[in-house]
């Protein structure tokens, strides 16, 4: 301990310097190594060579001691103040709120249905990257909360996948490991205006990149997609008519970054994240206000068969004949078409002919072409096809698509040679299911002096994926129909999220949309993305009859397809760009040196 004239008392510590001064300025010291000391000596010390004097040298000490300039010594004896704070236990809190904090978006999609909540989701998940003390950790937390995303939006697959859930959520999670650190780069450290202005750009292309990456087909689709959370809201629908789901998902995070950047202390950043509030304010009302929804011209009078759930052996031919009496019930109705479910017929028609005739009976009972889809072994080529079959009164007419993209696992495994022991652990795909080659549009008869009617097939997840509805827009369609079953996941979130997305499509299409499911949820949409009448849920085995309202216009979207994600792509160029020239870093004379070790050893504040 020091006296009150500054020398220090040799019983103050069990080790002694071996070389010592003291000083009323301030110093550093190194473990070690060398420091420097500037002041002025008052005191004496014990030491092997100097005594008191003033100016700057190094010292080595192997001691410890209290003083009253700043100076910090790594000791071998005793030492006074408080002993190191493990931080094992603090990086495995962080590590856990940031898989909760990946999380929570989940909540804003059906069934859940806060979609409010997508608007300040993420906002936990930014502060805790913001906050990360080094880039490697912000990177470790991003794969975190995207693990924790993707178990989230996908738990509906636990039954199926088993523990290859985590697996897959591992993986995919690893899209989000540049994202923590794109985070921490433009939010943390004290952001200034500039550096904050351009993090409500550069976050949102960020993740948008993520989104884009995780649509490819092979690893799972564009299911999840944060701007389809917004499905119901009229606002975002117009938005998506623009620039597709990838505006609204833009829109959603850029508004999450503004109010972590309200978060921040620093008035210019709270004020810069105001303004980025009242930016995307602007655009959706610029949006709702200079962009009109399609005209409508004229109806199309569809009904959906939803038969429900029938299992076993017996299923298929069950499933069927269910579906033949709801049909029935539609005599009558001066039906333009009727919409059977995915994998509503379990038998090539050209080889069954006696269900290919019952199913022309139907069409000539209730006057109207029937969509059914055949998940079958085709009699005419090699391996089993779902296929979007046309029936007319005469049989089947030609129109035929097969299934283009198929969903990984539940209908193929990738790379089987390797993967195919999933089988053993959930309900994969036993055998793969061929591809169809390109999308068709169907061509319906023409009645009373109507144009004929077009309609475009999509079969299952395919209504996930933007491009196929758009690529059937441009074709010619006027009614897009999407064929499902979500049997498998009845209980679970799945059939509301799947029948939300032909809510996007319509709108983004400006074409109307049926979803017609073996099991529910079934739904039509207009094409502003409104819903038409009451859905069929998922208690229900019944056949409905809607008012599908027809529009001919074209959308900013079917027009320039998405250029919304070329944008963010030129964004995070113009960073990196601006990066490398020096434009949005600090200048050197802001830069902070690290702190010396305190007393307990630890650094004062990491390199960043």
């Amino acid at each position: 301990m020091r006296n009150p004239f500054g020398r220090r008392d040799s019983a103050a510590a069990p080790g002694s310097d071996t070389n010592t001064g003291t000083g009323t300025g301030s110093g550093a010291d190194t473990a070690t190594g060398s420091g420097a000391g500037a002041g002025t000596g008052t005191g004496s010390r014990a030491d092997t060579g100097a005594g008191t004097g003033n100016g700057a040298g190094s010292r080595a000490d192997t001691g410890t001691g209290t003083g009253a300039g700043a100076r910090a010594d790594r000791d071998t004896g005793a030492r006074t103040g408080p002993r190191p704070v493990p931080v094992t236990s603090h990086r495995a809190a962080r590590a856990v709120l940031a898989v909760v904090a990946g999380a929570l978006p989940a909540l804003a999609f059906p069934e859940a249905g806060l979609w409010w909540l997508a608007y300040v989701a993420l906002v936990p998940w930014l502060l805790l990257l913001r906050t990360a003390p080094t880039a490697r950790r912000a990177a470790l937390e991003g794969w975190l909360g995207g693990v924790g995303f993707v178990l989230a939006v996908h738990q509906w697959l636990m039954p199926s996948l088993h523990v290859f859930i985590l697996v897959i959520a591992a993986l995919l999670g690893l899209l989000w490991l540049p994202w923590g650190w794109l985070v921490r780069a433009m939010l943390g450290d004290g952001p200034s205006g500039l550096r904050a202005a351009a993090a409500i750009l550069v976050i949102p292309s960020g993740w948008l990149l993520i989104e884009l990456a995780r649509s490819w087909e092979g690893l799972g689709g564009p299911w999840g997609l944060l701007g389809a959370s917004q499905w119901q809201i009229a606002p975002a629908l117009r938005l998506a008519s623009v620039g597709g789901v990838w505006l609204v998902s833009l829109l959603v995070v850029a508004v999450n970054t503004a109010v972590a950047l309200l978060v921040v202390s620093t008035a210019a950043v709270r004020l810069t994240g105001l303004v980025g509030l009242v930016v995307c304010a602007l655009t959706v009302g610029v949006v709702w206000w200079g962009v009109a929804p399609p005209r409508e011209q004229g109806t199309a009078r569809i009904a959906v068969v939803q038969p429900g759930v029938y299992d076993g052996v017996a299923g298929a031919e069950q499933r069927f004949a269910r579906g033949e009496e709801l049909t029935r019930e539609l005599v009558g109705q001066d039906l333009d078409l009727v919409v059977w479910g995915e994998s509503s017929v379990g038998a090539d028609l050209t080889a069954r002919t006696d269900l290919a005739a019952r199913l022309s009976a139907l069409s000539r009972a209730v006057d109207a072409p029937i969509l059914v889809n055949v998940d079958a072994r085709r009699s005419d080529r090699p391996g089993i096809f779902k296929s979007s079959v046309l029936i007319g009164p005469q049989g089947p007419t030609g129109d035929r698509y097969d299934k283009m993209r198929l969903v990984p696992f539940g209908e193929y495994i990738p790379a089987r040679p390797v993967l195919g022991w999933v089988t053993s652990v959930g309900k994969a795909a036993g055998e793969d299911r061929r591809r169809g080659t390109e999308p068709v549009v169907m061509t319906l008869p023409p009645e009373d002096g109507r144009p004929p009617l077009r309609i475009g097939p999509l079969v299952c997840f395919e209504s996930a994926f933007p491009d196929m509805s758009r690529r059937l827009t441009r074709d010619g369609a006027d009614v897009l129909v999407a064929q499902s079953a979500t049997s498998t996941f009845q209980n679970s979130w799945a059939p509301a999220q799947h029948a939300s997305l032909a809510a996007l499509r319509a709108a983004e299409s400006g074409r109307p949309m049926v979803h017609a499911t073996l099991t529910g949820v079934s739904a039509v949409y207009a094409p502003d993305g409104g819903r038409v009448g009451a859905p069929l849920g998922t208690d229900r085995s019944a056949a409905a009859v809607y008012d599908v309202p027809l529009a001919r216009g074209t959308t900013g979207y079917v027009r320039y397809g998405d250029w919304v994600l070329y944008g963010a792509l030129s964004v995070l160029a113009a960073l990196c760009a601006a990066e490398g020239m020096g434009a949005l870093r600090r200048p050197a004379s802001e830069l902070r040196a690290p702190r010396a070790r305190t007393a307990r050893g630890s650094r004062g504040r990491r390199e960043r």
